[in-house]
């Protein structure tokens, strides 16, 4: 009986051993899933930041081609507005503008302008100073016109949608 005893007590410990075990695997199998489940959402972080600083790069890289011509588009404004007053003044006076020197105008105007130039629109509008520099005020000439740009004497341009060059105005009071 005592070799009965004996078998009984190295089965209960057998048992106690293997509850043991799956005690200890159980608790492993927990510390696995939670360090999986830790590494998943670094992961997922680490690859939604980097996702994100893809997306700004490319729109750093595409805002800085289309200013990148900024710089030298402002440096020939001037020439411009040479050529505008040029022009005016032989439309107003007995002057002739050649039509070489007048091929040569519109094709300077058209290049600026498929670069991204626009010149605004000043004269008549209602006076933005967000848009204008008022360089001198003057009586309206009528009630309708205060607050209004009565004379541009620099146009202001926009590249891509930018100012550039603010508008210099002479503004109805």
């Amino acid at each position: 009986m005592s070799n009965q005893v004996e078998e009984a007590s190295a089965k209960k410990e057998a048992k106690a051993k293997k509850s043991a075990e799956l005690a200890k695997m159980s608790e492993e199998l927990e510390t696995l899933k939670a360090e999986l489940e830790e590494s998943k959402d670094k992961y997922m972080r680490l690859f939604a930041e980097f996702d994100n600083f893809k997306k700004r790069s490319v729109k750093e890289r595409f805002d800085l081609l289309k200013s990148a011509a900024q710089e030298t588009i402002t440096a020939l404004l001037p020439v411009l507005d040479d050529f505008d007053r040029a022009k005016k003044s032989a439309e107003n006076g007995n002057e002739v503008f050649s039509e070489g020197v007048q091929l040569v105008y519109n094709k300077f105007n058209s290049v600026l302008e498929h670069k991204g130039l626009k010149k605004m629109e000043s004269t008549g509008v209602e006076f933005d100073p967000e848009w204008h520099e008022a360089i001198t005020e003057i009586p309206a000439p009528t009630d309708e016109m205060k607050g209004k740009v009565i004379d541009t004497v620099e146009n202001g341009y926009t590249l891509n949608d930018k100012i550039i060059r603010y508008a210099k105005v002479v503004v109805a009071k």
